[in-house]
C-alpha cells in the first residue's frame, strides 16, 4: 500500500513526498481510515511503529477541511504526551506533514520560560501539543481555551500512568468538550490502561499491529552476564570495535547516567547524558549532538528517553536492566524502527537476573547470551549475588525474587532442549531452546524509507 491509497489530500501527499515517505506502516494503514471517519480510536502499538504519523496525518486532513478562521484561530486539536522530548518530536511531525496546509501548531512543556509559548498561544493556533504540567499551568493562567476542541489525543498512555500523570489527565478531561473525537495510544494494554481508555473513548475502533508487549522482529537481542563493577569496562570494550558507530545507553537513575558519562570521558569516548535534572536546553543540545554524530554515546534514563527518535540508530545498550519488563520493550524500540534493523544489548549482573526472567516472560522469547567476552561472571559471582539477594530479602528489600542455581542461561523457562548458537557482535551467543541447532538467529528486515515519527 502507498499513501496515495489512503484518500489523503494533495497538500499532505506532497509533504510526505518531500519527506521521502511513500509506504505507510501497518499502524498507519489501519488507523488513518478510522480517524478520517471521525471514529474514536484505541491503538495498541509498540514504540517505533510510526504511530505519531498515524494520528498527525488524519488530524491535519480533518482540520484542513474546516472553514479557515481569518481573525482568531482556536485550538481544535490537543495532543497530550508525557515527556518534553516526545512533545517536540510530535511537533516536528505536525510541522513536516502539515507544511502545505496553513494550519498552525505549537508545543508547550515545562522546564523552560513560558513566555515564547504564551506568545504563540496569543497569536492563535489550531493544534496544541502539550505535557500535562505546563498545560494545566497555562490553563490556570487563562492562556489556554479548550472550549472549541474537536480532537483529543492521549499518546503513550502507559507511560503517562507510570509517571503519575493520571490525575492531571483527568483534570484535562473535565474541561474539554464532551462531544469530541478521542484517540488513545499505548504500547501496552494493562487493566488500568483499559480502564482509562473506557473513560475517554466512545465506541472506539480498535487497532493493534503487534502482539501486546512484543518486540520488533527486526531487533537482534543479546545479553551479557557481567559483574556490576565490570559493566563500564565491558561497555568500553564494545565501543572499541567498529560495529557500534552510535549507541543509546540506558541506566535506571540520573546519577547512574552521569557516572557512565564520566567513565566514558576517562576512556576517551564522547558521551552526554539526558535526564530530568538536565535543563531543557542541555537536553536538546545533547540530543542534537547525538543525531549529528558529534556525540557517540547518549546515556539516558527511561523518562527522558521516551520520544527520542534518531534515524539509523543501530544500537541500544541496557547498561542496567529495568525493573519493569515493559520498560525493556520501550527501550529497545528506539532501534529497529519502522522496519529497519537494529541491535539491543543488555548487561545483567547477578542481582538483575530476576529482571531478565520477567522480561523474557513478557516478550515470550529467550534472549541469547553472549559469554565470549573479557568480563564473564563465574559461578562464584552468582553465588555471592544470591547471598546478597537473600540478605536483602531478610531485611525486607525487594531483591529476593531471583533464583540462583548456578550460572543462568538467560531462559525464562526450563533448560531442557538443545542449545542454539549464533555469532553476535563478534562473540558467541547461546540460548536454551527446544528448537534445532542453527547457524544464526538473525532476523534482519529490509530497510525501507517509511514515516517512522
Amino acid at each position: 500500500m502507498t499513501f496515495n491509497e489512503l484518500n489523503l489530500i494533495e497538500p499532505i501527499l506532497n509533504a510526505l513526498e518531500t519527506e521521502g515517505y511513500t509506504n505507510p506502516t501497518p499502524i498507519q494503514q489501519k488507523a488513518i481510515p478510522y480517524i478520517l471517519q471521525k471514529r474514536d480510536l484505541l491503538g495498541c502499538a509498540q514504540t517505533g511503529t510510526g504511530k505519531t504519523a498515524a494520528f498527525a496525518i488524519p488530524i491535519l486532513q480533518l482540520l484542513y477541511a474546516l472553514p479557515q478562521e481569518r481573525n482568531k484561530r482556536t485550538i481544535k486539536s490537543l495532543i497530550l504526551t508525557p515527556t518534553r522530548e516526545l512533545a517536540l518530536q510530535i511537533g516536528e511531525s505536525f510541522g513536516a506533514y502539515g507544511r502545505n496546509t496553513g494550519l498552525k501548531h505549537t508545543v508547550i512543556f515545562g522546564g523552560v520560560s513560558q513566555h515564547p509559548q504564551v506568545q504563540a498561544l496569543k497569536n492563535g493556533i489550531d493544534i496544541l501539543v502539550a505535557t500535562p504540567g505546563r498545560l494545566l499551568d497555562l490553563m490556570a493562567q487563562k492562556y489556554i481555551d479548550l472550549s472549541q476542541l474537536q480532537i483529543f489525543v492521549l499518546d503513550e498512555a502507559d507511560r503517562m500512568l507510570d509517571m503519575g500523570f493520571v490525575h492531571d489527565v483527568r483534570k484535562v478531561l473535565n474541561v474539554i468538550p464532551a462531544k469530541r473525537q478521542s484517540l488513545f495510544f499505548s504500547a501496552t494494554m494493562a487493566p488500568e490502561i483499559m480502564k482509562l481508555a473506557d473513560n475517554i473513548l466512545v465506541d472506539p475502533a480498535k487497532v493493534e499491529v503487534t502482539p501486546v508487549s512484543s518486540t520488533a522482529h527486526t531487533i537482534k537481542q543479546a545479553v551479557y552476564y557481567v559483574k556490576k563493577a565490570d559493566k563500564k569496562n565491558l561497555l568500553i570494550h564494545l565501543l572499541k570495535g567498529n560495529e557500534i558507530d552510535r549507541a543509546l545507553v540506558f541506566t535506571r537513575t540520573k546519577h547512574g547516567a552521569d557516572r557512565v558519562v564520566k567513565d566514558m570521558a576517562k576512556a576517551g569516548v564522547q558521551a552526554e547524558a539526558i535526564h530530568g535534572n538536565k535543563s531543557q536546553n542541555a537536553r536538546v543540545r545533547a540530543l542534537d549532538n547525538f543525531k549529528a554524530s558529534r556525540t557517540r554515546v547518549l546515556v539516558a534514563t527511561d523518562i527522558a528517553a521516551r520520544g527520542i527518535d534518531v534515524d539509523d540508530l543501530n544500537h541500544v545498550i541496557n547498561y542496567e536492566l529495568p525493573n519493569e519488563p515493559e520498560t525493556y520493550v520501550h527501550r529497545i524500540g528506539r532501534t529497529g524502527r519502522a522496519g529497519a534493523s537494529g541491535t539491543a544489548l543488555s548487561f545483567c549482573d547477578g542481582e538483575e537476573t530476576a529482571y531478565l526472567v520477567s522480561i523474557q516472560k513478557l516478550i515470550a522469547k529467550n534472549v541469547p547470551v553472549i559469554d565470549n567476552h573479557p568480563y564473564p561472571m563465574t559461578a562464584k559471582d552468582f553465588a555471592e549475588a544470591a547471598s546478597t539477594m537473600k540478605e536483602q530479602k531478610k531485611r525486607g528489600g525487594n531483591g529476593g525474587r531471583s533464583r540462583f542455581g548456578g550460572k543462568p542461561s538467560g531462559n525464562a523457562g526450563s533448560n531442557s532442549g538443545s542449545q542454539t548458537r549464533s555469532n553476535n557482535n563478534g562473540g558467541q551467543s547461546r540460548s536454551s531452546n527446544s528448537g534445532n541447532r542453527s547457524g544464526g538467529n538473525r532476523s534482519w528486515g529490509n530497510k525501507s524509507r517509511t514515516a517512522n515519527a
